[in-house]
């Protein structure tokens, strides 16, 4: 054996242990491609029933969407149903309502009693209601004036208090006055 030889087994040994040596790395990194490929492999069986699940919950989702939709498109229908409703009843009956009520007013006060001597005539020019712009005009000449709104001071609220209180038969305290005791009121037709 003379010197190349031996240079090319020191050479070999070395090219032997490198080999070695790089080969344990290149066995570990395919041993960590495996357990890359078994994650990879447990995360897609793991992912494709969760895509399905979220798949299947849009699509019922979509669907009650879709129900929700015609929901609301039915209650502003019906709000647009009623609200019409609302105006042809307010039309139809509030007017006629209005005119039964006038009516009704109109009646009340033509038959309800006016204030004045008890033998007194009752005519619409000679009484005047409390409505006429000049309630002084249409009374008799000699006449008391009657209270009214018109006929005394803002601040007499003593008096006022004691004309509300005969009008109804009681006293200012509220205990019944001498109309109440009297009984009903008269109202001049009677003899």
């Amino acid at each position: 054996m003379d010197g190349g030889d031996i240079a090319g087994l020191i050479a070999a040994f070395v090219f032997a242990v490198l080999v070695g040596l790089l080969a344990l790395p290149i066995v570990k990194l395919g041993r960590v491609f495996d357990e890359l490929r078994l994650t990879i492999r447990s995360v897609n069986d793991g992912t494709t029933p969760l895509i399905d699940e979220v798949t299947r919950t849009v699509s019922t989702t979509n669907t009650q969407l879709e129900k929700v939709d015609g929901i609301t498109s039915n209650v502003s229908d019906a709000s647009a149903n009623v609200s019409a409703l609302s105006s042809l009843v307010a039309s139809t009956v509030g007017q006629p309502l209005i005119k039964v009520a006038s009516f009704s007013h109109g009646l009340r006060r033509a038959f309800s009693p006016q204030p004045g001597p008890a033998g007194a005539p009752r005519t619409a020019s000679a009484a005047g209601s409390p409505g006429d712009a000049n309630p002084s005009a249409a009374r008799p000449e000699g006449s008391a004036p009657t209270p009214g709104a018109g006929d005394r001071p803002a601040g007499d609220a003593a008096a006022s208090g004691t004309a509300r209180a005969s009008r109804y038969g009681t006293s200012a305290s509220g205990a019944p006055g001498p109309s109440a005791a009297a009984g009903p009121r008269s109202t001049g037709s009677e003899s």
